[in-house]
């Protein structure tokens, strides 16, 4: 498993739940997405992106997202999300997903996702902070 999910620094699980097989009995294509976004908070939350959103107005928006499915889930199963940061630019940063059936030993879905970040007060895109920029090269670096 661990192989499978090599060079992802930020690891989050999730539980394939009965109400998201769809009536062919896997699940439904726009779970992943739901999926993808876990893994996607799990990362932020290491690297404190949506502490301070509150008050500095400033967070980061979905500009596109994508997703291969590669093999079918079924219900019971627990999948192991690898996400990383492949992309980092002033305003902007792009991650990839990589998803691994326990049940399977294999992996299922990879993804992929740019964030850019938003000012909320003004309606307009900003860079990312520095301290951001920053703790995404530490988180990014200390890949095993």
């Amino acid at each position: 498993m661990e192989d499978l999910l090599k060079g992802f620094p930020v690891v989050t699980e999730v539980q394939v739940a009965w109400g998201e097989m769809d009536a062919l009995q896997h699940v439904n294509n726009a779970v992943y997405f739901r999926y993808f976004e876990s893994a996607r908070l799990e990362y932020f939350k290491r690297i404190k992106l949506l502490v301070n959103i509150a008050q500095s107005q400033v967070g980061p928006v979905l500009g596109e997202t994508s997703c291969r499915y590669k093999l079918p889930i079924t219900y019971p199963d627990t999948l192991v999300i690898g996400s990383k940061i492949v992309d980092l630019q002033e305003d902007r940063f792009t991650m990839e997903y990589q998803i691994v059936s326990k049940k399977l030993g294999k992996v299922s879905t990879i993804g992929k996702a740019t964030c850019v970040m938003f000012d909320f007060k003004n309606n307009t895109k900003t860079n990312l902070p520095d301290e951001v920029k920053q703790a995404i090269l530490d988180v990014e670096t200390t890949i095993e």
